[in-house]
């Protein structure tokens, strides 16, 4: 019988630590268009915003509260009076509303930054939770710069954090600091030594200075956190955040070393990152994993041989498992016969053996000057390497031109026909001709520089 899975709250912040990726603030309909597709894609907590920022922040997180109706929205506040009931006053309409508070506990930003004492900072923390508390049911607490903040210490403002109310602990790698062991013994060491741990959540905000945020988080719910804080496209301050969509796929993936669930959709992760994307008018990186451009299109001939065969030689989820359209053979000059052929067939063309060599020697030529070949590229070779008259390696007639000399034929008819239009196929594999918003795209007439343009990242395009 199969061990149930534990579950864990995917805790979203695209909205408030997201959005403070520079080049990336949304106004109130940007921010509430995401939320809603949040909502889609299933996420248990939006944090909304940073309702003491700006009156913008504000109406925000106020307007989401209020519509979307689902998931926990959270509001940021500092560990002050101020900062707290102007969250509460943007989430009291919520249907379920979650005050997040934050304090710094390291050594280093209690001696630059707030310019308090360690005895001030337990203070500060135990009553900006009481008061938060007083209004609000759901409270979190984090000790901005956990990671480099002395064990003890901390264990002991969360004792003061847990006595005063809060339900959720946060343990947040504010500057992408620490490595993925060593953060699961702290959270470790926080769930043998905070007193009142048992009635708490254990959450995980990693950054990624270092590129390990997604691995630091997979780390801390190993060791037993319960919620995990990140990010679309792992968007967010300096280097980002931990990414939503690739935590998400690695449980999915790898249940073997991760049994555990989340209430994501996975079929609506491709769509959240092009709308995110779209609205912030930052591209996603094309080797991202999960959602970028090319993370389900193979070029080298090796792997597209294999995909033809068998698409689990090279991939290791489908791409309709996150919302992508179809995977997508990309013909370079790592590309192979076999894919070759195929993309000929699909535009109406069959060699022999000796004309795809042919064919294919001037297609490895043409790739290494232009990098991609498109299918007018392909066309073009095809006309120009097989002419009518004196190729020493005769063409078989294209399947559109055979279907129509049958025609002729069967109606004794002697009129030449003409040459035939070889109307391109849908690319190979086939996938939807649409964005992932429905939008149709352009057709083949339209300039290869408009085509290339399009920052759509479908591989069935």
């Amino acid at each position: 019988m199969t061990a149930e899975r534990a579950r864990i709250t995917v805790f979203d912040t695209t909205l408030r630590d997201g959005e403070q990726s520079p080049g990336c603030s949304m106004n109130q309909q940007e921010k509430l268009r995401l939320a809603h597709q949040l909502d889609r894609l299933g996420v248990d907590v939006i944090e909304a915003g940073f309702p003491i920022a700006s009156d913008g922040d504000f109406e925000s997180v106020k307007a989401i509260a209020a519509v979307v109706r689902r998931p926990i929205i959270a509001g940021l506040a500092r560990a002050c009076r101020p900062d707290i009931e102007r969250a509460w006053e943007a989430l009291k309409d919520a249907a379920r509303p979650r005050i997040h508070v934050f304090l710094a506990t390291s050594d280093i930003h209690l001696q630059y930054k707030l310019r308090i004492t360690r005895d001030q900072c337990v203070e500060q923390a135990r009553e900006a939770i009481r008061f938060a508390k007083s209004l609000c049911d759901d409270v979190e607490f984090s000790p901005e710069d956990a990671t480099r903040t002395e064990p003890d210490f901390l264990c002991r403002v969360l004792d003061a954090v847990v006595e005063a109310g809060a339900t959720t602990l946060n343990i947040p790698d504010t500057v992408g600091y620490t490595i993925p062991s060593e953060f699961g013994d702290l959270i470790t060491t926080i769930r043998q030594r905070v007193k009142g741990i048992e009635k708490v959540t254990i959450s995980a905000h990693c950054h990624n200075d270092l590129g390990m945020a997604v691995a630091n988080a997979l780390a801390a719910v190993t060791a037993g956190a319960r919620q995990v804080e990140c990010t679309i496209n792992g968007i967010g301050e300096r280097a980002g955040n931990a990414s939503l969509e690739e935590i998400v796929m690695a449980m999915r993936v790898r249940p073997d070393r991760f049994a555990y669930e989340t209430g994501v959709v996975g079929d609506q992760i491709f769509a959240a990152s092009q709308m995110l994307s779209e609205i912030t008018g930052v591209p996603v990186q094309p080797n991202k994993a999960i959602t970028g451009r090319n993370a389900f299109a193979h070029e080298a001939g090796i792997h597209q041989d294999g995909m033809l065969k068998n698409a689990l030689t090279y991939e290791i989820m489908t791409p309709k498992s996150v919302g992508v359209p179809d995977s997508k053979l990309v013909l370079g000059k790592h590309s192979g016969r076999h894919a070759l052929s195929i993309r000929c067939e699909q535009l109406g063309y069959q060699f022999d053996r000796r004309a795809l060599d042919d064919i294919y020697r001037r297609f490895v030529r043409l790739a290494d000057k232009i990098k991609h070949v498109e299918d007018h590229h392909l066309l073009e070779l095809i006309r120009d390497t097989h002419k009518p008259s004196g190729s020493a390696t005769p063409l078989i007639e294209p399947i559109a031109a055979a279907a129509k000399a049958a025609a002729v034929n069967a109606s004794q008819t002697a009129m030449p026909l003409p040459e035939p239009a070889v109307e391109p196929a849908k690319p190979f594999p086939v996938g939807p001709q649409t964005n992932a918003f429905g939008v149709p795209l352009p057709g083949h007439a339209e300039s290869h520089h408009e085509q290339t343009q399009q920052e759509d990242y479908l591989w069935g395009v």
